[in-house]
């Protein structure tokens, strides 16, 4: 038998089962992807704090070794490239960009390649083992590093060479590369401590940005808009409509044809005085009121829509959120979605509550990914 509510219907039983199926729905997908960038972290602090190097790990490479010089990472499908014209690159620095997703395989525009072979990142340099020859980046002698954010090219400038060049990888390696040279640079300036420590920063920011699992809903929550065909933004446009009709006539005022055709039949001595809807003074009759008693001014009745409740364009909503100002919304009510268009991911954002630049809402307010995918953060939603 059908579970029904006191009037015997069953919708709202099946509203709450598609809502209860949607929220766990974006809930695994954002759990998911917060799960992958957790586990890539993670990867990276037992990454960082275990990689040590080996010389036997040059075995069989056409590199001399230093006494005191060991082999972190060898990749054998390297490309050099060269650039002909470049501004001056950032100085090399200690910052981490964990990458989830690998970059577009791509040249970018004025970089040619200009030889191929090995790369080796060692203790104490970049080597490139080419079919032309070998290409070093010793780290004590770079004055310049810059990592592709959308391809994988990584480009180095040292003092004794003009020519700005570097490497071009296959995009499933870049990430791995970038990652092993910084941490080579780190200990060539006995910094690795400081990568440690910003990968623990990142853990603890990331860990609180775990997506939280949603409110059941209840068919107690079920609201009539949801019968409607178009749901909420029907019934939001039918209850603007009557605010909005009375407002128009009223501003555009009372009609007057017979003032209209007295003046269209009195000729203006000028033309430029006298309005287009306003009657020429004429001499009074005995059967009128003289011209220069004041006469009643009409009462003014105020606009429907001057008492409507605040919104400044948020949608009716029995919550009272709107986009004029007050406090910032961090625990929204469970009917929300019932009346804002809301993001496929909403319940499992950390936020407080925004509306993006696409129309969604969404909360994920004051995080560094607020409003990510749907080109970012519009204005807040307020209480």
């Amino acid at each position: 038998m059908a579970k029904t509510d006191s009037t015997g219907s069953t919708w709202r039983y099946r509203w709450a089962h598609r809502q209860n199926e949607r929220r766990h729905r974006t809930y695994r997908s954002a759990e998911a992807a917060w799960r992958r960038r957790d586990d890539e972290l993670r990867r990276l602090r037992a990454l960082a704090a275990d990689l040590q190097g080996s010389a036997a790990a040059g075995v069989g490479l056409p590199l001399e070794l230093a006494p005191d010089e060991v082999v972190l990472w060898v990749w054998p499908a390297a490309q050099l490239v060269e650039v002909r014209h470049t501004a001056v690159l950032p100085a090399p620095d200690l910052t981490v960009h964990p990458e989830v997703a690998p970059p577009r395989s791509r040249r970018p525009d004025g970089v040619r390649v200009a030889d191929a072979g090995t790369a080796v990142i060692t203790s104490r340099r970049l080597v490139l083992l080419g079919g032309r020859g070998r290409r070093d980046w010793a780290y004590g002698k770079m004055t310049g590093l810059a990592h592709d954010p959308a391809a994988p090219v990584t480009l180095i400038q040292v003092l004794d060479r003009r020519r700005t060049s570097g490497l071009m990888l296959p995009a499933d390696a870049a990430a791995d590369f970038r990652f092993r040279l910084t941490l080579a640079f780190a200990d060539a300036i006995e910094q690795r401590a400081t990568v440690l420590d910003q990968l623990d920063e990142l853990i603890a920011e990331h860990a609180q940005l775990k997506p939280f699992r949603p409110a059941v809903a209840t068919p107690g929550q079920a609201r009539l808009s949801a019968l409607v065909p178009g749901g909420r933004r029907t019934v939001a446009i039918a209850a603007t409509l009557p605010l909005l009709v009375p407002a128009a006539l009223i501003e555009s005022g009372p009609s007057d044809p017979a003032g209209e055709r007295a003046v269209a039949a009195t000729p203006a001595t000028n033309p430029s005085t006298v309005p287009a809807l306003i009657r020429p003074a004429t001499s009074p009759s005995p059967s009128e009121p003289s011209a220069s008693l004041p006469t009643k001014k009409p009462k003014t009745t105020a606009s429907p829509s001057s008492s409507a409740e605040r919104r400044c364009g948020a949608p009716v909503n029995p919550m009272g959120y709107d986009f004029c100002g007050g406090y910032r919304i961090r625990k929204p009510a469970a009917e929300t979605c019932d009346h804002f268009d809301c993001a496929q991911e909403f319940w499992s954002g950390r936020g407080y509550l925004v509306q993006c630049r696409d129309g969604v809402v969404s909360l994920t307010g004051g995080s560094r990914e607020a409003c990510a995918g749907h080109r970012g953060v519009r204005r807040t939603v307020w209480t």
